[in-house]
């Protein structure tokens, strides 16, 4: 299987051999595990004070014909306040009480990581890789590629650059502006507390460049809305399928392809 090599410019400078993992048969459910496996590493534990709802005086008086009887007082049988004299007050402690505890509440013993075997993982990894070049998986995702063969394999210039707007010409010249386009112009801003956090924006994820050396790459793709770049060598789930669904269009350089074919994620 061959690919295209393209220059800054969008021409073509050659052509490469693919190497075995853009082969592997699509298998949806493998890549799905594989994301949640990724995604529970970034989940944190959390829980409550042991003690909340509990720290009143609150108890529950059964017995019949004694000081501060409940039974055949025309009142619900539930623990309530002590008050002076002898008296009863509102009804606490219990879940359903105002001011009550939490009758299941959040445990910080909760084991929150799901596991995945590594032969299962490095399968999803090259699933995903695979889906990456099939036109149908990647027009499904929603992604535009204005008809250009997939996958788009770059020249390692591509690596050096370190001005944005190279960038955004590269990804002009091989057509993927109209992809880059739909996530900026479906930027909004996030909801409530959410929007002090994670840059206060919701976008669409859009190009993936994956790189075989950093030369610059990195910080100059880094601010176009719903690009990401990546280390070929540093792959996961979460990048070659955002949100468990494969197919996301990929930039490879030719040191990436190279990388690849020297057995990774096999």
């Amino acid at each position: 299987m061959q690919a295209k090599v393209f220059n800054l410019d969008g021409s073509e400078s050659g052509s490469i051999a693919l190497p075995s993992q853009f082969e592997e048969a699509y298998r949806p459910e493998v890549i799905r595990r594989a994301f949640w496996a990724f995604r529970s590493l970034l989940w944190q534990p959390k829980g409550v004070f042991p003690l909340a709802g509990k720290q009143n005086t609150a108890e529950y008086f059964g017995r019949r014909a004694s000081w501060r009887q409940t039974i055949n007082t025309g009142r619900s049988r539930l623990p309530r306040e002590k008050l002076s004299g002898g008296r009863l007050g509102r009804v606490l402690t219990v879940p359903h009480a105002v001011k009550g505890r939490r009758a299941h509440p959040p445990k910080p013993e909760k084991i929150l990581v799901e596991k995945i075997n590594r032969k299962e993982k490095n399968l999803a990894l090259r699933s995903a890789i695979a889906a990456t070049a099939n036109p149908e998986i990647v027009k499904t995702r929603g992604h535009i590629t204005s008809g250009k063969t997939l996958p788009i394999v770059a020249d390692d210039s591509l690596e050096s650059v370190k001005k944005t707007k190279d960038v955004e010409k590269f990804l002009i010249a091989v057509g993927l502006e109209a992809d880059v386009s739909r996530s900026e112009e479906t930027r909004s801003r996030r909801s409530g507390v959410r929007e002090l956090r994670k840059g206060g924006y919701r976008e669409r994820k859009s190009v993936l460049i994956v790189y075989g050396k950093d030369g610059g790459i990195g910080k100059a793709a880094r601010n176009i809305p719903g690009v990401d770049c990546a280390d070929v060598e540093k792959l996961n789930a979460d990048l070659l399928a955002p949100g468990g669904v494969a197919g996301r269009v990929c930039v490879w350089t030719k040191g990436a392809i190279e990388k690849l074919s020297k057995g990774l994620y096999n």
